[in-house]
């Protein structure tokens, strides 16, 4: 038995990975012809190559579900056209030990992909997107539309550039008074975070009254904020980019500023109950191998898989930003297309029985 566990695992593992590599391999290929747009100045078609390559690892968790799906479907598939699942039930083998035999190189995959999306993929994103900021920086003005911003109490801050070692590029800090007029502008070349406090660098703070506006400049000042640098490694990310325990890091920091955290609660879900949405995905290709694709040819189960996988896929985004307009838990949205897959996958499965 523990020589057909190896075999069955060998071949579905090999089924995802092939699925996952040319999954990634595509999408990287998209990032590649998107990003030659953007070549100017300092950003090359070398530092194209860099930022594709370093943004690469954050595909890999991305994809896997739909990897698992296809390449369950493939790898069995194999199997059950040769006839080899017909006789493994024929000398005894059961369903639930053949399911098990699949589940098993099935978690190892996820769990290494759990580990790249947590450790490796978000630092090397948040790599590739402060070597790009500032080189588009460089290439246009100090005021670059590239960047990100952030609210912190009455004040909106943009900031060109943001680098893993506590280093800010164009900080701009506008600040608001509680009838929402504008009352104080502030523009640095750089900060620095040191001793746990941030110094401004080059600055051009501009204090607006009702009679006028008075314009000063500091080589250097004080900045207070709650910020640091481990929630700024985080800002500079989209939510579906980030670590798991960095979207609960900053969602905390969000509501703790009043403000909503809303994608960041429904991304951190997602990336949770990833590990179950695979195991869904693998029982509903379980199901449809021993139920009503075992007779057809591997291209319609391929064809099939991916149906699925959209259909997942786009129920996932309907019920995502329905949960941010109407205001339910974000966890109700990541865990329902879950159930909705163990049930398919169930009464399939019930069925075939």
């Amino acid at each position: 038995m523990h020589k057909l566990n190896r075999y069955i695992g060998r071949t579905v593992a090999a089924a995802i990975l092939l699925v996952l590599l040319v999954i990634v391999g595509i999408d990287i290929l998209s990032s590649l012809i998107d990003e030659l747009k953007e070549i100017r100045g300092d950003y090359t078609f070398v530092s194209v190559l860099q930022y594709v390559g370093l943004v690469a690892p954050g595909s890999l968790y991305k994809y896997l579900p739909f990897a698992a799906l296809v390449g369950c479907l493939a790898g069995l598939g194999s199997l059950a056209s040769s006839s080899e699942l017909v006789v493994m039930r024929a000398a005894g083998v059961s369903t639930a030990k053949l399911v098990m035999a699949v589940v098993r190189p099935t978690l190892f995959i996820t769990l290494i992909g759990l580990f790249v999306a947590e450790y490796v993929a978000p630092a090397a994103q948040q790599i590739a997107e402060s070597q790009r900021a500032i080189a588009l920086q460089k290439s246009t003005s100090s005021h670059s539309r590239h960047g990100m911003w952030h609210r912190e109490s009455d004040a909106f801050m943009h900031f060109n550039a943001v680098q893993p070692n506590g280093v800010l590029y164009g900080v701009s800090i506008y600040r608001f008074d509680d009838q929402q007029r504008l009352v104080q502008s502030t523009y640095a070349e750089r900060a620095n975070y040191l001793g746990g406090s941030w110094m401004l660098e080059d600055v051009r703070q501009v204090d607006f009254s009702e009679q006028r506006a008075e314009q000063q400049f500091f080589p250097q000042r004080d900045w207070e904020s709650d910020l640091s640098p481990e929630l700024l490694n985080v800002l500079v990310l989209d939510p579906e980019d980030l670590s798991i325990s960095g979207l609960w890091r900053y969602a905390s920091y969000l509501n703790k500023q009043g403000l909503n955290a809303g994608d960041y609660e429904l991304a951190f879900w997602n990336k949770l109950l990833q590990p179950v949405t695979i195991l869904g995905m693998v029982f509903v290709a379980i199901s449809f191998i021993f139920g009503p694709l075992r007779d057809v040819t591997m291209g319609f189960r391929i064809f099939v898989g991916v149906m699925v996988g959209i259909v997942f896929r786009t129920l996932q985004d309907i019920l995502g930003p329905s949960s941010l307009v109407y205001g339910f838990d974000p966890i109700y949205a990541s865990v329902c297309p879950i159930i909705i897959c163990f049930a398919v996958g169930g009464l399939l499965m019930m069925k075939r029985t």
